[in-house]
């Protein structure tokens, strides 16, 4: 809270699809098994976004709960993957000064009919956040709800542990939540219970999701959180799992055929002015999202993170830069390449 007091706080997702498209992650069930199996990889995949201007490092505990273990018969798994996933995101977090974020997710058992489902989702929340909280987490992450009940439950199990919680919501092709409210009220009424920070992310893109911002921020009194899915969503096709594309067999692009559609770095950096003037103060990027995304986040913010000594500079390109020292033959050749 004393970083959102002086100014906008970064924080990088996207760790589910990046380590999926580096191959050691699958894409389906998408259980973060990587975070016991080649564990360097998570941490350098911390490392390149703190490099890249994240303020924060989320342990990756996304979908690393009960019910996802139980689909693929791993349960035992559960403790030593949600700890070691704390620990690697605690050493990264250390190292650079970053805050440290727990994470719990959507559960996909969730029922507003059903209170069976409500206890067996709060259980699943309770150790996770536990987990968290003996890990020493600066705060807790609750995202990708599309329920505002579940959300509700995730919320009280963290404020009950002791720890800020940011809850970030998911409106698909409505604009209201599964459960039925309207996302600003959902969004105020998690603010009047106590979350900290309030917000929206995943499934849509940054052209999809700005219309939502200014009056998310005009209808709470608490810091507001943006994290779309750096991928082109319209208005037709406001989410990426509705993306679609027609060289494909059955036409969806979701969630290996979205590389034709994904968002360069320079809309992701017009929607992050666009989103801090509207007054959105806590900014990231969801599924999807590469290094090269968030720096070009953070430097659209106006800071300088340490990749920034790698940004595009194309002076000296042998056929596009414009230094006198360049061959000449060279730069009068570009306009045919």
């Amino acid at each position: 809270m004393e970083r959102l007091a002086a100014g906008t706080v970064v924080c990088a997702e996207g760790y589910l699809f990046e380590l999926e498209r580096r191959g050691y992650l699958q894409a389906g069930s998408f259980v973060p098994e990587v975070v016991l199996e080649h564990p360097e990889q998570v941490t350098a995949l911390h490392e390149q976004f703190v490099h890249a201007g994240s303020d924060v490092v989320e342990a990756f505990t996304y979908y690393a709960h009960r019910e996802k273990l139980r689909l693929i018969g791993k349960e035992d798994l559960l403790e030593p993957m949600n700890r070691q996933a704390l620990a690697l995101a605690r050493d990264v977090a250390v190292e650079h000064g970053a805050l440290l974020a727990g994470n719990v997710c959507n559960t996909n058992i969730y029922d507003p009919a059903d209170p069976v489902t409500h206890a067996q989702v709060r259980a699943m929340f309770d150790e996770q956040v536990s987990w968290a909280a003996e890990a020493g987490v600066d705060f807790v992450i609750a995202e990708t709800l599309r329920y505002l009940g579940e959300a509700e439950i995730a919320l009280d199990v963290i404020r009950r542990a002791g720890l800020p919680a940011v809850v970030t919501l998911v409106v698909d092709r409505s604009a209201d939540m599964r459960d039925g409210p309207p996302l600003v009220d959902a969004a105020r009424r998690l603010a009047g219970a106590g979350a900290d920070v309030v917000g929206l992310n995943c499934s849509r893109g940054p052209a999809t999701m700005l219309p939502l911002l200014e009056p998310l921020v005009a209808a709470v009194d608490v810091p507001v959180a943006a994290l779309p899915v750096p991928y082109r969503t319209t208005p037709e096709q406001p989410t990426f799992q509705s993306l679609t594309d027609d060289r494909l067999p059955d036409g969806a692009a979701f969630p290996t055929a979205l590389d034709p559609f994904t968002s360069n770095r320079y809309e992701i950096g017009e929607f992050a002015s666009a989103a801090a003037d509207v007054g959105v103060s806590y900014l990231g990027l969801c599924c999807g999202a590469a290094p090269h995304h968030l720096r070009a986040m953070a430097e659209a913010l106006g800071r300088t993170p340490p990749a920034s000594r790698y940004s595009a500079d194309m002076s000296k390109h042998v056929y596009l830069g414009d230094d006198p020292a360049l061959a000449s033959h060279n730069r009068a050749y570009r306009a045919h390449l």
